[in-house]
């Protein structure tokens, strides 16, 4: 087998929620998509999508992925794209970094080899678990009492994970909006609930501090990604009687390293886009395996493609690490494909179809904008 086309498709996603904020005043209405379809010689097709967080959240931007993936397409032609590991050691060849671009074609392999093999991907990446996977909603930052509701509202509709942003600057309120925001959030707990706060690298140890200080005793969250820095988050975790879990700041193999041997944190945030796709997040599960430190499976947002491949990872982290996986399909009005993985007692289960188990909606995606072989 050997590829013989890949295409690139452009595709805009509107925010299901209207505007999304963030940390730092960063707004969101939309997220730009690089979709990547990879033609194997026998006509077998896999899917893969990357969706950086707009080009304010990390070093990645729609337009750079796309012009990355332009980079890479024609020195893959002509190769096996069941050689998943093959396939990126030609990636890194032919551009370094550029993580956000590897990440769709790679995904779009492994969509390859399990449907030449009628596996799905899950049981290439070692086997699901079988255990339903607790989906995480996304509370973007607001009124607290706005951000109580809308955590009602995604516990109606079966979600047990709640990542609820905070970061806002002293002339917002500071701390004192922040400890509102989460008192407010978890007010409602019911048990087996889990609850990431997360800043996104909003907060200074200064500002941290205060916000901790100010809230009551007992309540059970974890605190993601508090500062932008290793020096400001070192700093922190030394003073922290919360459990720390890192995002931005271990993306890759080195980062990931550094934060065992520093002892940075408790767990990561998993990104499979920020990653670089399956191939390098199936090896950072293992190191985080490896460390104990647990897992919450995302990415940085995405349409349907895009959650297929964060539930087919999920779906093989032991249940005692994994905490959720991020449904990103909540966050986007436009549906690029379906994916029978329904949010069901609670948990998603992925469904036993070949490869990433999607059907797209071409419709959806119109015409390629660029296409090679």
């Amino acid at each position: 087998m050997k590829i013989a086309r890949i295409e690139l498709y452009e595709v805009e996603l509107p925010y299901s929620g209207g505007v999304y904020l963030l940390s730092g005043g960063r707004e969101y209405r939309s997220f730009g998509a690089a979709i990547v379809r990879v033609v194997a010689d026998d006509d077998t097709e896999g899917w893969g999508e990357s969706t950086p967080f707009g080009s304010t959240y990390v070093a990645a931007h729609a337009r750079g992925a796309r012009a990355g993936i332009e980079e890479i397409a024609p020195h893959l032609l002509g190769r096996d794209p069941r050689q998943t590991d093959r396939i990126y050691d030609r990636m890194d060849e032919v551009l370094v970094g550029h993580a956000h671009a590897k990440a769709a074609i790679d995904a779009a392999c492994w969509d390859v080899l399990g449907k030449a093999l009628n596996r799905p991907v899950c049981e290439l990446l070692g086997g699901s678990t079988g255990v339903p996977m607790a989906t995480i909603s996304s509370i973007y930052m607001g009124d607290p009492e706005d951000m109580r509701a809308r955590v009602a509202d995604h516990r109606a509709r079966g979600y047990m994970g709640h990542s609820i942003k905070i970061g806002a600057l002293d002339g917002e309120g500071g701390p004192t909006i922040d400890a509102e925001r989460i008192r407010a959030s978890l007010a409602d707990r019911r048990p087996g609930e889990y609850f990431i706060v997360d800043a996104n690298g909003g907060l200074v140890p200064e500002t941290a501090l205060r916000m901790l200080r100010l809230l009551p005793e007992g309540l059970d969250f974890v605190l993601e990604a508090p500062c932008a820095t290793w020096r400001e988050t070192l700093s922190l975790r030394a003073r922290c009687n919360v459990p720390i879990i890192l995002d931005e700041l271990a993306q890759s193999d080195e980062e990931l390293a550094r934060l065992i041997a520093l002892d940075a944190a408790d767990g990561i945030g998993l990104k499979i886009t920020p990653a670089g796709g399956l191939t390098p997040s199936r090896r950072q599960r293992d190191i985080c395996r490896a460390a104990g430190l647990t897992m919450s499976v995302q990415d940085t947002t995405g349409s349907v493609i895009a959650f297929a491949a964060i539930a087919h990872l999920g779906a093989t982290v032991p249940p005692r690490l994994l905490r959720c996986i991020l449904d990103c399909r909540d966050m986007v009005t436009l549906e690029t494909a379906r994916f029978d993985a329904p949010v069901m007692n609670g948990g998603v289960l992925v469904p036993d179809a070949p490869g990433l188990g999607i059907t797209v909606n071409h419709n959806a995606l119109g015409a390629p904008v660029a296409s090679w072989g």
